[in-house]
């Protein structure tokens, strides 16, 4: 057998010797004394081969680390930089598992020691990793050690398991709940916690939406509760934040049920934690009603469906919440070509926002052409005329039960407000109690207590303040706004509906108590609208696409066939001139015509002009009628004027076409001009 001694060599005692020393927890480093004495007696060894005190280096600031990954052990880190560089002579460890267990790690510190030329000491003895027997050695000592982990990690998980499969395993309570000196969860004791909590639940059964719960508690003035720091077990309370009362919808334990395993957790090669949400078919163990609860367990699945629907964004064939805009089927509508979730756009049409529903999903991720697009005026309007045909014989018996729901809600809410009242009011008992306890000679403790008296008397008056403030606020508006809609309600309904006051999204959570869906599909010039109301009834309704914007500006075809007819007698400027006497309009503008409207509208349409529809009827320009008459052009306005031709008026340049005069008429005409030389006024040719 080798002497251990023979492996060291002057190389070896040139550099310097490392000793490594941890353990693996706390408890370890404080109760398992022993241990760490007997890796810090490995210097002795380290001089018994040669070293001297001074060349011996001590890396012990990973104590209370885990040795399963390198990531967060800056110390072992700093060893394996030392022997990378050549520094380590010999590298030192009561056992394997002190410096890794984890293979990985150690057979790259392995390597390392074997390039160079750095030798590994333990309580059995000495290794020259470049050495294959020892290195082999060493390479079996590494998975035993990584083995001896798995199994101590599988017997302590087997034992959380075991116990918490009978629902005994003890897990830090959410807000609410307690454990009994008998280690049962039960509710808070705290009447307020408890109040505070079936308020919350109860808001969201109303709203159907997280942040309408907690802008429902911030209206309402109300604080929510939370445990402070860990150990003390005192109630803090402040403002309801979204990610809170998410955290409260998704917590199985308010409906009395005990699980484990709803998270997963891992570590990345750096050593961070990550955790990642499971579904709740992969919970390792879920025991329903095993304590008390805020909810039934059937009420907790609805919450999660009903925020599953609100996450649109993430699952678009479900229904959104009600929001603002002035889209009547907002997360309602189904597009009846490929059976998706539509969205909403809004543009502006006649000064006011006008609402359209697109499926666009495809366009969006794939860049395809929108699957429709559908003018939501149209379609709200059919579905609002609809809603009171079926709705009006129902609205005395729901005003009734609205009027009741508004009184049980401003009870509720008052109560809970006072009872932060009741609190303030204790807390400052207890503070005067305190301070009418002490010795008036002690001032250093007499002023503290007073201070503090003084604080809590502050607090209890703003609170008393808030409350009143709150509740004369909750009756003006019972009495002035919330009655007179009630009454009308309960007199007319679709008189509230069309009631300019009643918000968007008033009427929109309206339709949602008797509407499921609304599928929509588009066929030429018919919107076809499929209703499915609550409880499965059906009702289709057709209705005629609404015309886009350029064909509210087109005029209408009934001017267009007029301005045709007109044409046979009318110049343009004439034409307007009789259209306007007549109150007609060019577009809904309410624009008066003009001849240049009447020119463009002949244009655009085609229609024959004056001039063509003139020659047509063999009528003749100036120059062909100075040629039959023998005479000059200009003079032939002037034997109209004078009633020997007939002509019809051109165009608005005092143009003329003439009607072919007869024989007699012409010589007439001849001998006449004979006899009157003079001429009329120069004139414009016809060109």
């Amino acid at each position: 057998m080798t002497n251990p001694e023979s492996k060291v060599t002057g190389e070896h005692l040139k550099r310097r010797a490392y000793l490594y020393v941890r353990q693996s927890t706390l408890k370890q480093v404080l109760e398992n004394t022993e241990s760490t004495h007997r890796q810090y007696e490995l210097r002795k060894r380290a001089i018994g081969l040669g070293w001297q005190e001074e060349q011996i280096e001590v890396i012990d600031c990973d104590q209370a680390q885990s040795a399963g990954s390198a990531a967060e052990r800056d110390g072992f880190q700093r060893l394996v930089a030392e022997v990378g560089l050549g520094k380590a002579g010999i590298v030192m460890g009561l056992e394997v598992s002190r410096l890794a267990r984890n293979c990985a790690d150690w057979h790259q510190l392995m390597q390392i020691c074997a390039l160079t030329k750095t030798l590994i000491l333990d309580e059995d003895g000495l290794y020259d990793p470049d050495s294959f027997n020892d290195r082999l050695l060493l390479g079996l000592k590494a998975t035993m050690s990584e083995a001896e982990l798995h199994i101590l990690k599988v017997r302590l998980r087997g034992g959380l398991l075991s116990k918490a499969q009978r629902g005994e395993l003890k897990m830090p309570l959410p807000i609410g709940f307690v454990y009994d000196p008998a280690d049962r969860v039960v509710l808070d004791p705290d009447r307020e916690v408890q109040q505070t909590l079936e308020h919350f639940f109860e808001i969201f059964r109303r709203s159907g939406a997280a942040w309408a719960t907690v802008k429902a508690f911030r209206r309402e003035g109300l604080k929510f509760p939370r445990r402070g720091q860990a150990g003390s077990g005192k109630v803090v309370w402040e403002q309801l934040r979204h990610n809170i009362a998410r955290k409260v919808l998704h917590n199985p334990r308010y409906a009395g049920a005990y699980c484990y395993g709803r998270k997963r957790t891992w570590k990345d090669p750096q050593g961070r934690e990550h955790s990642v949400t499971v579904s709740r078919e992969n919970w390792s163990i879920l025991i329903q009603d095993a304590h008390p609860g805020y909810i039934s367990w059937q009420e907790f699945q609805e919450n999660q469906r009903r925020l599953e629907e609100n996450a649109g964004a993430r699952n678009n064939h479900k229904a959104s919440p009600v929001r603002e805009g002035s889209a009547l089927l907002q997360g309602l509508a189904i597009c009846g070509q490929c059976g998706r979730r539509m969205t909403i756009r809004y543009h502006q049409r006649n000064g006011a926002l006008s609402p359209d529903y697109l499926c666009q999903k495809e366009s969006v991720e794939q860049g395809e052409p929108i699957c429709q697009s559908i003018h939501g005026g149209a379609v709200d309007q059919a579905m609002g005329q609809l809603i009171l045909e079926n709705v009006s014989p129902m609205a005395l018996e729901v005003s009734l039960e609205v009027d009741k729901e508004l009184q049980r809600r401003r009870y509720e809410s008052d109560r809970l407000r006072y009872q932060q009242v009741e609190r303030a009011q204790y807390e400052a008992d207890q503070a005067r109690t305190r301070y009418m306890r002490v010795d008036p000679n002690n001032r250093l403790v007499a002023d503290t207590l007073e201070s503090l008296w003084n604080e809590k008397l502050r607090e209890l008056a703003q609170a008393k303040e808030d409350y009143e403030r709150q509740r004369q606020s909750d009756q003006r508006q019972i009495s002035q706004e919330q009655r007179e809609k009630i009454m009308a309600l309960a007199e007319d309904f679709p008189r509230l509906w069309n009631d300019p006051g009643t918000s968007h999204r008033d009427r929109k959570r309206m339709a949602r108590l008797f509407i499921e869906d609304v599928t929509l599909c588009r066929h030429n010039d018919v919107i076809t609208m499929n209703t499915r109301f609550k409880g499965g009834a059906t009702k289709t309704l057709s209705v005629p696409t609404p015309p886009c914007s350029w064909q509210l500006r087109k005029t209408n075809e009934e001017i267009v066939a007029e301005i045709d007819r007109l044409l046979d007698t009318l110049t343009d400027s004439q034409i307007a001139a009789e259209l306007n006497r007549r109150g007609w309009r060019r577009t809904p503008t309410e624009r008066p015509f003009n001849a240049r409207a009447v020119f463009r509208l002949r244009q655009y349409y085609q229609l024959i002009n004056r001039a063509d529809r003139l020659r047509a009827k063999g009528m003749l320009t100036a120059r062909e009628m100075a040629a039959i008459l023998e005479t000059k052009h200009n003079l032939v306005d002037y034997w109209r004027e004078q009633g020997l031709l007939q002509g019809a008026r051109l165009n608005d340049k005092n143009e003329y076409l003439y009607e072919c005069p007869d024989p007699e008429t012409v010589q007439t005409i001849k001998r006449r001009t004979r006899l009157e030389p003079k001429e009329p006024k120069n004139q414009e040719p016809l060109s």
